[in-house]
């Protein structure tokens, strides 16, 4: 095709306006932007969300009393207990008192930033020459403890800020990730956490800088020969908890 053939289906293109396509366009004539997704009833998103997760190769779990927590970290946890777990310092692990429950489990816990162990084992000052920091604690236990600032229904993701948690580590650096989370917390989509996120901490200098991660299943890669292979890069587990008030109001 010579130059003005192609010229030629060019303006034919443009409906014989050469000068349209150096025009700016009219976003008043644009149609208004909706959400990508349908929108997800107020009484599924919990039910949505599990769905979801369950379909990225993470597990959904319900708890209605402290003693079920215990119980279920239990299982988690059946047979990594030795390496412990760090926690981070969302405040949610604070009301379930999760201290006293890994204590009862005879897991060593630790907690952001790097404090004496908090569940028996070794003790010491963790920022005393040799002794393992909080950081080298998150690559060493089996199991990192988090709350959440969201839980996305639509891909079934959780959303965590480090103006939260602390350290992101605990979520992204042991082999088993354990997120607890309360139905208040639970969205429908995207534009519901972006819009949330916006309004978190504005106007707090404290908050600037503060870093989000959003997690959609365990960490997994198909690089070598399409072969899909969890946990290379972070979590080959991941556990998400819906903790009910119940288990904040009374003790067992």
């Amino acid at each position: 095709m010579s130059k003005s053939d192609m010229l030629s289906t060019i303006r034919k293109a443009l409906n014989g306006d050469p000068d349209r396509a150096s025009r700016p366009a009219d976003l008043n004539a644009l149609p208004a932007l909706g959400r990508v997704l349908p929108t997800i009833e107020q009484a599924d998103l919990v039910s949505r969300f599990e769905q979801e997760l369950d379909r990225v190769g993470a597990s959904a779990h319900r708890v209605m009393t402290r003693s079920g927590v215990r119980e279920l970290l239990g299982r988690i946890l059946e047979g990594d207990r030795a390496s412990g777990v760090v926690l981070s310092r969302n405040p949610l692990l604070d009301r379930l008192d999760l201290g006293s429950i890994l204590k009862d489990l005879s897991i060593p816990a630790w907690s952001w930033p790097a404090t004496p162990n908090l569940a028996g084992g070794q003790k010491g000052d963790p920022a005393a020459p040799g002794s393992p920091t909080y950081r080298d604690r998150c690559f060493s236990a089996a199991a990192g403890i988090t709350g959440v600032e969201f839980v996305l229904a639509e891909s079934g993701s959780l959303v965590l800020t480090s103006a939260a948690e602390g350290a992101q580590l605990s979520s992204l650096a042991p082999p088993i990730h354990v997120a607890f989370y309360l139905r208040s917390q639970v969205v429908g989509a995207l534009e519901d956490v972006l819009e949330g996120l916006a309004s978190f901490g504005a106007g707090s200098p404290e908050l600037d800088g503060r870093s989000i991660v959003m997690i959609t299943g365990t960490s997994r890669t198909a690089d070598i020969e399409q072969i899909l292979i969890r946990g290379v890069h972070g979590p080959r587990e991941l556990h998400a908890i819906l903790v009910e008030e119940s288990c904040l109001t009374a003790a067992d």
